[in-house]
C-alpha cells in the first residue's frame, strides 16, 4: 500500500472522486501543510493556520499508478487559481500536492511541468508541490460527506 496527499479545494467531492478510482483503498479528508497541531475545521477556515484542505489517498500501486492519481487530481480542480476553487477562497483551498517520497516528488514535478508546457489550462499552473508533513484527519462529519448527504461530486 502507498499514500498520496492532494489539496484541490473543498475536500468533500475530491474525496469521493478518488474513492471511485480502481486500486484506491481509502480516501480521507483532512488538513496538511500548516503550522498548528491537530487543527479544527473552524481554525483552518480562518486561513491563519497555513493548512490546506486535503485528501489522503491510500492506494495499491500494483493496481493504480501514482501518475493516474496525478491525472485525476489535475482534472478535479483548476490548478491555475491561487488560493481559490470556485466560490471557496483562501489559502486552505490552494492547489497542492504533498509528496511522501522522492519518487512522488519527481513524478509530480515532471507531470506538472509537462502539463503546464502543453498549455492545457491556458494559464500557468500554480500547484504547490511540497514534502508531506503531518496529516490531521478532519472531523467525522467531513468524512464521506457526499455519500452521507448527497450532492455534487467531482468527475474524473
Amino acid at each position: 500500500m502507498a499514500t498520496a496527499t492532494f489539496g484541490a479545494g473543498c475536500f468533500w467531492g475530491v474525496e469521493e472522486a478518488f474513492r471511485r478510482i480502481p486500486g484506491v483503498i481509502d480516501a480521507t479528508s483532512g488538513y496538511a501543510g500548516g503550522t498548528m497541531d491537530d487543527p479544527t475545521y473552524e481554525q483552518v477556515c480562518t486561513g491563519r493556520t497555513g493548512h490546506a484542505e486535503v485528501v489522503r489517498v491510500e492506494y495499491d500501486p500494483s493496481k493504480v499508478a501514482y501518475g493516474r492519481l496525478l491525472e485525476a487530481f489535475f482534472r478535479l480542480h483548476d490548478p491555475t487559481t491561487p488560493n481559490r476553487q470556485g466560490p471557496d477562497v483562501g489559502t486552505q483551498y490552494r492547489s497542492a500536492i504533498f509528496t511522501h517520497d522522492e519518487e512522488q516528488a519527481r513524478e509530480a514535478a515532471e507531470f506538472k511541468a509537462a502539463l503546464d508546457a502543453s498549455g492545457a489550462f491556458g494559464r500557468p499552473i500554480v500547484t504547490e508541490i511540497a514534502a508531506a508533513g503531518p496529516f490531521w484527519r478532519a472531523e467525522e462529519y467531513h468524512q464521506r460527506y457526499v455519500q452521507k448527504h448527497g450532492g455534487a461530486s467531482c468527475h474524473i
